[in-house]
């Protein structure tokens, strides 16, 4: 039986179970600190698991795998998102808001530099080997259809995936963002419905890697997670969002003109329509308001069909 096939057995009889064992785990996004990395990280260390927080300094949100290469990180200019460390902190390091404890940290980058922080340098000086699992999430705002590829949250999971570490984006609706209390609701339940799939893949794997090799999963919540039901799902067509390029940003926001030059920039709106018929994957898995699991592979490579057509396509030039 495929892996597929058997990760959507479990998942229908899904229950609280307890986990096997102990797990490291490295916990990142792409919106910095908030409450729903707080409240993961909360539940997971109440099973028992060791867990190291490491995000970006600030929000990081359409960064997608954006890294800035061979450009040492100086000292903060200005304060991390939500108090996480203050202008004049490390570049890197351990977050000094009060209250937090010795397993938070961030990186004024990306949000991969922020995962790869804690792949590189926070586990290995903790466990002696990178984690067992990387969570990346849970994010403010769905990582459902196309969208995935200028996804943060998704690509920490690429990248851990390249490593060979098992690894699971996270991504719940924007009714989960908090202000600088981290504090929101539905960041528990948000939390707490993670912690069944980890539970749930810990107990079945009998100490072993979590997922198999060259897979990861995407996992998108619905606004009201509490109750939803797990279901599989390819990663779609549809999108919630729209970017666009615009000739001036202030004025498609709506603020009014004041005298000055039109300022050009991306353009960034949900939509509020519904998946069309025929669009059957994770998009309208979270419409039917179910909790859509994806399963992931490394990089972009077309499915059997869509590689045959354009073999057949490229054949003459491919035969030369």
């Amino acid at each position: 039986m495929s892996f597929r096939l058997k990760l959507l057995a479990a998942l229908a009889l899904l229950a609280p179970v307890n986990p096997a064992s102990a797990r490291n785990i490295v916990i990142g996004n792409d919106d910095g600190l908030t409450a729903n990395v707080k409240a993961l990280y909360d539940a997971l260390k109440a099973e028992g698991h060791d867990v190291i927080v490491a995000v970006p300094c600030q929000q990081g949100s359409g960064l997608g795998g954006a890294v800035r290469i061979m450009q040492p990180i100086a000292s903060l200019s200005a304060d991390c998102a939500n108090g996480a460390a203050k202008a004049g902190d490390p570049g890197a390091g351990p977050m000094t808001r009060p209250g937090l404890g010795e397993d938070f940290f961030y990186v004024d980058g990306t949000p991969v530099m922020a995962m790869l922080y804690g792949l590189d340098i926070l586990a290995p000086a903790r466990w002696g080997k990178g984690p067992d699992l990387v969570l990346s999430g849970p994010n403010i705002g769905r990582n459902a259809g196309p969208i995935v590829v200028s996804s943060g949250t998704v690509s920490n999971v690429q990248y851990a995936m390249m490593r060979g570490i098992p690894a699971i984006a996270l991504s719940a609706g924007m009714n989960s963002a908090s202000k600088d209390d981290l504090i929101n609701p539905l960041s528990g339940e948000i939390a707490k419905r993670s912690l069944e799939l980890v539970d749930l893949l810990d107990t079945r794997t009998k100490r072993g890697p979590l997922l198999p090799a060259g897979a990861g999963l995407n996992v998108n919540f619905p606004d009201q997670p509490g109750g939803a039901h797990w279901k599989f799902a390819r990663v779609g067509t549809f999108s919630d969002y729209d970017a666009r390029f615009v000739a001036d940003l202030p004025a498609a926001m709506g603020k009014a003109a004041t005298g000055r030059e039109p300022m050009p920039g991306l353009y960034f709106t949900i939509s509020d329509k519904a998946p069309a018929a025929g669009q059957n994957g994770d998009e309208a898995a979270i419409a039917r308001k179910d909790i859509s699991v994806s399963v992931l592979q490394i990089a972009y490579d077309a499915p059997a069909s869509r590689r045959a057509q354009a073999e057949r396509l490229l054949g003459a030039l491919t035969r030369r």
